[in-house]
């Protein structure tokens, strides 16, 4: 006996489809200052449980053994963050400095612009000064939107580490759940494919760790050695962006190549960051990625872009961030499913051999 569903016209399985994506996307946007802590404290416990395996087997008590690695984790996070913090302050020491050099080099700018252009020098001002108080409005709006994003983000940095914790702690309850989700019969399918996204989720963050330290060792070594000011800053600010597949590169060489140009007495010095970064970006892409962040799961360039923006306009810089773990992980479940295989295998990088041409020769027959 056929499927009800399947017998139903193409338009009408189509328009179950969009109202059912719409309706999702919907939730997901709504709830999301639930969702997003949740997934990131998913994925931390993901990545945390071997530590908190190993505590265990050298008979540490469990609630134990998880607050140790909460605490070493946020130690980790915490000398990470005071660096950055202390070199954030020498940069606004010197902001002011930078400001006047600025607005030196953007008059020259303004000068050049309006003698090659033809254009008068009071309309480029003006554009400029009307762009630029509709970006930095002083009426309180914006004031009061940073304070509450502040705020919210603090909020957030403390309920990420009560979720892990309680994701730890209960993950012997939650694989008894998704077993009884399913039949029996699925159980070895399922424990499959949950191994799987927990192997995935690990080699990825952790490779992305890694990552992260060495690009901002090459970063910062890189405009040291071109004398950069705020290298160390800019390095591991660069190497952050790094995480954000395409776009955060482009972002990371954009800052130190405008701190170049400012700071330092030739314009070529941004051209020598250019270079530098480039190169950085040629032994990450071809080096570092495949052998340290060697993920299970590879994702191809179309859908990586897509979701990076479509997770961006749901949840803002946190959905780009989750967007590859999260593709990774649909990828994952549908490779394990045979009627979600072509979907699996359109979200990944593996091109058949197609031949673009072919010639077709004609044996003669043998007389």
């Amino acid at each position: 006996m056929k499927d009800k569903f399947t017998t139903l016209p193409f338009y009408v399985k189509a328009s179950l489809f969009f109202v059912g994506l719409y309706t999702v996307v919907s939730i997901l946007s709504i709830t999301q200052s639930i969702v997003v802590p949740l997934i990131f404290a998913l994925i931390i416990a993901i990545v945390l449980h071997p530590v908190v395996n190993f505590f265990v087997k050298i008979k540490v008590n469990r609630i134990i053994a998880i607050v140790i690695t909460l605490i070493l984790t946020i130690a980790v996070i915490g000398g990470f963050g005071t660096l950055l913090f202390s070199q954030a302050v020498l940069f606004s020491e010197s902001w002011p400095e930078f400001v006047v050099k600025f607005t030196e080099l953007f008059n020259e700018s303004v000068s050049w612009a309006s003698g090659y252009f033809d254009i008068s020098p009071h309309k480029i001002e003006a554009w400029v000064t009307k762009t630029k108080g509709e970006m930095f409005n002083t009426d309180g709006t914006a004031i009061k939107n940073t304070i509450v994003s502040l705020g919210s983000g603090a909020v957030v940095m403390f309920v990420i580490p009560v979720y892990t914790f309680l994701f730890l702690y209960y993950k012997p309850l939650l694989m008894e759940f998704f077993h009884k989700l399913f039949s029996e019969k699925n159980h070895s399918a399922v424990g499959e494919v949950i191994n799987q996204i927990k192997t995935v989720v690990q080699r990825y963050l952790v490779g992305l760790v890694l990552e992260v330290i060495i690009i901002a060792v090459l970063n910062s070594v890189g405009l040291l050695i071109l004398g950069i000011d705020y290298a160390i800053l800019l390095g591991i600010i660069g190497a952050l962006l790094n995480l954000i597949p395409y776009i955060g590169g482009i972002v990371a060489v954009a800052l130190p190549m405008m701190i170049a140009i400012v700071t330092t007495s030739t314009p070529m010095n941004a051209l020598y960051v250019l270079g530098i970064y480039y190169f950085i970006q040629i032994v990450d892409n071809n080096y570092i990625v495949p052998k340290i962040v060697a993920s299970q799961v590879r994702i191809n360039a179309m859908v990586s872009i897509v979701a990076i923006f479509a997770f961006g306009l749901l949840w803002g810089i946190p959905g780009m961030f989750l967007s590859i773990p999260l593709i990774a992980i649909v990828k994952v479940i549908f490779d394990h499913f045979e009627s979600l295989k072509p979907w699996g295998f359109i979200l990944g990088d593996t091109m058949p051999g197609v031949s673009l041409f072919k010639l077709k020769i004609k044996k003669k027959k043998s007389i």
